[in-house]
């Protein structure tokens, strides 16, 4: 791990709800990593795969997709998609080497900003023990 390393973590959150939470999460002076950066969504089912690998090779060490819980979508049955999409790309990360570690798929209502809080520091702290992304020190993205 690189002395002084701090993530560089993206957060794909859905308006409705995750985004929500994150809001609730600022306005209680709960305590995020500074370092994420938020992606407000309509729906966690409107994130394309490639938004993610995108996101990878322009440096973020991992990222974070947030929608509502199963069953309470605003679009009915989005983050069911979300859920299946996301299966198949951890195996697409893999692939590229960056590791299902550095992905979560989390499921975090408008009320529940400390859970918010929670998930988004435990994954920074999972970040922080897995060190920068590999793929940011490879030659041809510099």
């Amino acid at each position: 791990m690189a002395e002084g390393f701090q993530p560089n973590l993206v957060g794909f959150l859905c308006n409705w709800c995750s985004y929500a939470a994150a809001d609730l999460a600022g306005s209680n002076r709960l305590e995020v990593p500074a370092s994420l950066t938020t992606i407000r969504v309509m729906c966690s089912s409107r994130v394309n795969p490639v938004f993610l690998l995108a996101a990878y090779l322009r440096g973020a060490d991992g990222i974070l997709l947030a929608g509502c819980h199963p069953g309470d979508c605003h679009y009915l049955t989005g983050n069911y998609y979300a859920r299946r999409r996301f299966a198949l790309l951890i195996k697409i990360l893999e692939t590229f080497g960056i590791g299902s570690g550095r992905f979560r798929l989390s499921w975090i209502s408008a009320s529940e900003g400390q859970r918010f809080a929670q998930v988004t520091n435990e994954f920074a702290q999972s970040i922080l023990k897995l060190g920068p992304s590999p793929i940011k020190s490879r030659p041809f993205l510099d």
